[in-house]
């Protein structure tokens, strides 16, 4: 039997947000835009008490979307990835805060370390989640002591729910934040028990438990199940996981094909045999920014220029972080009429510098054409090897400086 978990930090920006804004909670608080959202500190004039002034969504005028919400601006019908106009529209007096990633990346590093103390089988999925594997995972000492000892040696999903336990415990004294754990027999089945009982939940789901608690769920809450798929489960007459379940094999193989269709089969019925894996490598690392409006090379040539050298000494970053170099470096920019174009060269060694990948990148962006606005920009390394692996070389000097966003060229 296999002991699966799933580890979902709950609102992890926003609650992030909340650690250092305390008297923002139980408020409806959203996360999304730039720097100009930063609250404002008050002094009165008269105490000399400081309070802070925060934004509010009311008469937003940028193109942005939110990353995140509050559970209380969920409930008002916020969620992560609307437009912020649309959100406006629905919540105006929602608080606004801009996004802090180096923030959210030093808080993902405290609760994976604190997982990884107890249970360091650990497949990481992002910033905010990952996957465990319990098989083999003991209970933790000082719990055996308050455990009833019978249970936890001959039941091993009561070992399960202890360990869980003691996993949400060490993550919310490192962090101060909390999760939800779903503890299955595969990642599937963990994967989605995990939102069952969210905010701050504990699940744990036998195989007898999937007819009562996964069944009666929307088919699209398997992952790997996306809006198209959904849409056309629908039109089938298909819409929950158990009616997907009563479906005929042959009848979805017939209408989705003969492997996605004999996997909408075993999903449903919860089978997943896949492995939890701790040492998949990265293909790349990228990091882009959509834009609250639309931005023209001849009116904001600097802002574009200061933003271009900012996404690559973010990649570089990222990449030392994560011991990595990269011999292919992309860029990706989108135009205000949503065409999208990338351009790649590849070096002749590997490199984390942020001033190679900044030329690299400017090489790429002399290939394409800056006729119309921009509405994003993102620089990408792939083709990567562990900085481990990179030979030695002589120190690059500076790259000469690079006119950026000069004249609109073609390719």
């Amino acid at each position: 039997m296999r002991l699966i978990a799933h580890l979902d930090m709950d609102a992890f920006y926003a609650s992030v947000e909340l650690l250092r804004y305390p008297e923002l909670r139980g408020k409806p608080v959203v996360i999304g835009g730039g720097r100009r959202h930063q609250p404002e500190q008050i002094t009165d004039p008269e105490t000399g008490l400081v309070a802070r002034r925060f934004r509010t969504l009311r008469g937003y005028e940028g193109r942005g979307v939110l990353t995140t919400a509050t559970y209380e601006a969920r409930a008002l019908g916020l969620h992560s990835a609307q437009p912020m106009r649309r959100a406006a529209a629905i919540a105006p007096d929602a608080i606004l805060l801009p996004v802090d990633f180096d923030a959210y990346r030093t808080y993902s590093r405290r609760f994976k370390a604190a997982v990884a103390a107890i249970a360091p089988v650990i497949e990481d999925r992002g910033i905010d989640e990952i996957y465990i594997d319990l098989t083999d995972t003991a209970v933790p000492a000082n719990l055996r002591a308050v455990a009833e000892p019978s249970a936890i040696d001959t039941d091993g999903w009561q070992r399960g729910r202890v360990i869980a336990q003691a996993l949400k415990g060490a993550v919310r004294d490192a962090t101060g934040l909390t999760c939800s754990i779903a503890v299955a027999p595969n990642k599937l089945l963990a994967k989605i028990a995990s939102e069952l009982d969210k905010p701050d939940g504990l699940t744990v789901l036998r195989p007898e438990d999937i007819a009562r608690r996964i069944w009666p769920l929307p088919a699209r809450k398997i992952n790997g199940i996306g809006p198209k798929a959904s849409a056309k489960l629908a039109a089938l007459g298909i819409r929950t996981i158990g009616e997907l379940a009563a479906a005929d094999p042959q009848f979805l193989v017939e209408r989705f094909g003969k492997n996605y269709g004999a996997w909408l089969h075993e999903a449903a019925h919860g089978h997943d045999d896949r492995a939890v894996v701790t040492d998949a490598e990265p293909k790349s690392i990228s990091r882009e920014l959509t834009f609250e409006r639309d931005l023209s090379v001849a009116r904001d040539r600097d802002e574009l220029s200061r933003i271009f050298t900012e996404l690559c000494s973010g990649v570089a970053a990222d990449l030392a972080r994560k011991g990595y170099a990269g011999r292919t470096i992309g860029l990706k920019l989108r135009y205000d009429n949503f065409k999208t174009v990338t351009r790649d060269c590849t070096l002749e060694c590997a490199t984390a510098d942020a001033g190679i990948i900044r030329r690299a990148a400017g090489e790429c962006l002399k290939r394409v054409t800056l006729h119309r606005r921009i509405r994003l920009l993102g620089v990408r390394a792939g083709g990567l090897v562990p900085l481990s692996q990179v030979p030695n070389v002589a120190p690059v000097r500076d790259p000469e400086p690079l006119t950026l966003f000069d004249e609109p060229r073609v390719p």
